[in-house]
């Protein structure tokens, strides 16, 4: 089966469903983090979000704790 071409937002990682390396595709997300809509403009936090192409597995990874 041929894959198609990589994108600027489609890399190679390790998929934990997989078991092997596979296209992911990757974006970042700001996220909410407080529920208190008082705190919400102070609580934002960068995500990284990776989807598996091949089986759809979602990782999501806070980038302040890398």
């Amino acid at each position: 089966m041929a894959m198609p071409a990589a994108g600027p937002d489609d890399v190679r990682e390790r998929c934990a469903d997989c078991g092997e390396e596979t296209h992911h595709r990757v974006r970042v997300e700001i996220r909410t983090e407080s529920e208190d809509p008082e705190n919400a403009a102070f609580s934002r936090e960068p995500y990284r979000v990776a989807v598996c192409t091949r089986c759809g597995r979602e990782t999501v990874t806070r980038m302040n704790d890398v």
